[in-house]
C-alpha cells in the first residue's frame, strides 16, 4: 500500500457502484459519471492500494477481488459513519445536541438537580453540566466563560449580562419553635439583641442580610455567626444558636415539619426574584439557546412550592 491517504471518497463509491451493477458503463450511470471517468477512480484506487480490487468474472460482469471485498467493506463502515457524524452536526447546529454549562447559585441547589433532570428528558441528546457556588464563584465562572448559562438572585454588573426572571426568591427570617420572636408581631430594631446566624462572604443572602440590617440599624453593631451552608445554617437556627435570613425555597420541608418557623417582621418577606442570566458578550450556542428558552417556558414551575 503506497498511499492510503490519498484514498477519496469518490473512489471508494465508484467501486461501491461496480460491485452494485456489474459495469463500469451502469456505474457511471448510478453515480452520475463517465465511464471514463469512474475507471480512472478505480485505477486510482488500484494505484493507492497497491493491489487490484476488480476483476472480469464470467459473462463479463466486473466482480470484486478478495482486496475489493475488504475495501468494500471498510468503504460501508466509512459512509455509515459519515451519515452519524452528519446527522450529529445537524443535531448541534439546530440545538438538539451539544454540551450545556449551567452555574447556579448554592441556595439554588435545593432546586437545580430536578431541574437538569426535567432538562434531560426534554432534550435527551443535550448534556447539562451543573455547577454549584456561592454568588462570587458563580460569577467568576460566568467571567471565566466557564458556564454559559446561570441563575441566581441577583444579576452582576461585571460580565456584561441578559437577565430575566424567572420566578420569585422571597427571604425569611427563621427561628427555632418558641423563640421569643415568634409571639406575635416584632418591630425590626428587635433582631439587633439577637445572634444573626449569615452565610459566608461571596454570598447572596449575605449581602441581602447587610443590606437589610444596616438599614433598619442605621450602622448598629449586632451579633454574627458566620457559616458557609444553608444546610449548617438551618441545623445552627434548629439547635438555639440564632435567627438566619434565608432563602424560603431552602427551608420549605423545615417549615412544613415545624422544625422551623418564620419571623413575622415588618417588611418580610423580602421579595426578590431568581434570574436566568448569560453574557451578553457572547452568543449561545444552538444548544444553549433550547435550555435557556426552555427554563423561560417553565416561569418557575421547577421551584419548591411554598
Amino acid at each position: 500500500m503506497k498511499r492510503p491517504e490519498a484514498i477519496t471518497f469518490k473512489q471508494l463509491r465508484a467501486l461501491a457502484a461496480v460491485a452494485q451493477y456489474g459495469s463500469i458503463t451502469r456505474a457511471a450511470e448510478a453515480i452520475h459519471l463517465t465511464p471514463p471517468a469512474v475507471h480512472t477512480q478505480l485505477r486510482q484506487l488500484a494505484s493507492h492500494l497497491g493491489a487490484d480490487v476488480l476483476r472480469r468474472g464470467d459473462a463479463g460482469r466486473m466482480e470484486l477481488t478478495e482486496e475489493g471485498e475488504v475495501v468494500l467493506d471498510a468503504a460501508g463502515r466509512i459512509e455509515a459513519e459519515l451519515d452519524i457524524c452528519l446527522k450529529s452536526v445537524t443535531a448541534i447546529r439546530d440545538g438538539y445536541a451539544g454540551l450545556v454549562r449551567l452555574g447556579v447559585v448554592s441556595t439554588g441547589k435545593y432546586f437545580a438537580p430536578a431541574l437538569v433532570a426535567h432538562l434531560k428528558k426534554a432534550f435527551p441528546a443535550i448534556k447539562v453540566e451543573l455547577t454549584v457556588g456561592n454568588r462570587d464563584q458563580i460569577i467568576e465562572a460566568l467571567d471565566y466563560r466557564q458556564v454559559q448559562l446561570a441563575i441566581m438572585g441577583r444579576p452582576p454588573r461585571s460580565p456584561a449580562n441578559t437577565a430575566e426572571p424567572v420566578g420569585p426568591h422571597p427571604h425569611v427570617f427563621i427561628a427555632p419553635p418558641g423563640h421569643p420572636l415568634t409571639r406575635g408581631r416584632i418591630a425590626p430594631a428587635d433582631l439587633l439583641g439577637e445572634t444573626i446566624i449569615e452565610r459566608e462572604v461571596g454570598s447572596g443572602t449575605r449581602i441581602l442580610l447587610t443590606r437589610f440590617m444596616d438599614r433598619i440599624g442605621q450602622g448598629a453593631p449586632y451579633d454574627t455567626m458566620s457559616m458557609s451552608s444553608n444546610e449548617t445554617i438551618k441545623q445552627a437556627v434548629i439547635a438555639g444558636l440564632g435567627i438566619a435570613l434565608i432563602s424560603q425555597h431552602t427551608v420549605v420541608g423545615e417549615l412544613q415539619a415545624g422544625r422551623l418557623v418564620t419571623l413575622d417582621i415588618p417588611g418580610l418577606p423580602i421579595e426578590r426574584s431568581w434570574y436566568l442570566l448569560h453574557r451578553s458578550d457572547t452568543e449561545l450556542s444552538a444548544a444553549a439557546q433550547k435550555i435557556r428558552a426552555h427554563i423561560s417556558d417553565m416561569k418557575g414551575s421547577f421551584l419548591p412550592k411554598l
